[in-house]
């Protein structure tokens, strides 16, 4: 997307506001533990929502100013997925998209679970990790527009806008493959064997592609000027990879460890090892603060990283089971698999980050 654009479509606020009829709880201060390191030098704060019963992951579009969300439900034949359109200032639900039809017979459906949002050509493009595929759909209308095969066990999804690119993780058999956003055609594989490719972040700047490589306690590098994956030792489990604003710096979490890495992505060495808490499963890096969240499922949080001193600042109290989180300019939104609503529905949560 343009420079320009994007200043334009970044220069209006949200209005913050309970819509009637929605499940909002405003929660206030969030509830922070005491550590004996430093604090942020303001609380954060928690506001939370039930969605619906399933949630994945989302995907914030500054083009439309909405939060794409998955959700699938149960194992194989799977018969309820949706992909979700959220209001990010009330998190009501705007509208629910049905992913189409894969067995007549037991009403399966193409799943969604990974999700990234192409505002160059308003499109969401999501992972169906149970029918090994990935799929592109509109955002102006929620209309399926294709599902591209051949992504073993995809579960994370980047998109390159200024290079027409969506990146994919396979899971299944070790491979990072790239789409082109305009045609849909596949433009590049690599496979390393041996890796278990889960979280995906991009260098917008570079092109280059960092999956967290959760059997390997690796992250790959896939560079666009290097004939080879360059593979950077990690911490033990690393299942989500964020990168920091100025891209020399990785963060993953490490799943096995509860912990947070630290890694110089120059010196291709872990500089720091910060405890997170247990489970932890999704990270993300915010560009304005330099602060970084890490979802803990098993602890049940999410803790506040400042990755300069290598400590945690805050734990934020949220629902059950968080699964992940984004950053959108000082605001996270963490979903969770809480099951707390009386149809058991699962919780968004948005957070603003003190300062």
């Amino acid at each position: 997307m343009p420079t320009l654009t994007r200043r334009i479509r970044r220069t209006a606020a949200t209005a913050v506001a309970v819509a009637a009829g929605s499940a909002l709880t405003l929660t206030g201060t969030a509830s922070a533990q005491p550590h004996s390191g430093p604090r942020a030098a303001s609380p954060s704060t928690v506001t939370s929502a039930q969605l619906t019963a399933g949630l994945y992951q989302s995907a914030y579009s500054e083009r439309n100013r909405v939060l794409w969300a998955t959700a699938a439900v149960g194992r194989p034949p799977v018969t309820k997925s949706s992909l979700l359109k959220v209001d990010p200032g009330t998190l009501q639900v705007k509208a629910a998209y049905t992913p189409p039809v894969t067995d007549a017979v037991t009403g399966a459906v193409e799943a969604v679970y990974g999700i990234a949002v192409d505002d160059e050509h308003n499109t969401v493009w999501t992972t169906n990790t149970r029918n090994d595929t990935v799929a592109v759909y509109s955002q102006r209308d929620g209309k399926h527009l294709a599902t591209l095969p051949g992504v073993a066990h995809a579960r994370e999804i980047v998109v390159d806008e200024r290079r027409n690119l969506a990146w994919a993780s396979g899971f299944g058999d070790g491979s990072v493959v790239a789409f082109d956003t305009r045609t849909y055609k596949e433009k590049k594989r690599v496979t390393v064997a041996g890796t278990q490719p889960t979280g995906l972040a991009l260098n917008e700047r570079t092109g280059t592609v960092y999956a967290a490589d959760l059997g390997g306690d690796r992250i790959v590098e896939v560079s666009p000027y290097a004939k080879e994956p360059r593979l950077i030792p990690t911490g033990d489990g690393p299942i989500s990879v964020a990168l920091s604003a100025d891209g020399r710096t990785a963060y993953t979490a490490d799943q096995a460890a509860g912990t947070l890495s630290v890694v110089d992505l120059r010196k291709g060495a872990v500089t720091k090892t910060v405890p997170t808490g247990a489970g932890a499963l999704s990270v993300a890096a915010d560009r304005r603060s330099g602060k970084v969240l890490v979802a803990n499922r098993t602890a049940g949080n999410v803790t506040v990283v400042d990755p300069r001193k290598g400590a945690v600042v805050e734990t934020l109290t949220t629902g059950a089971n968080p699964n992940h989180v984004t950053f959108v300019r000082g605001t996270a939104f963490v979903m969770d698999k809480s099951a707390v609503g009386p149809e058991r529905q699962d919780q968004a949560h948005r957070i603003r980050i003190g300062r």
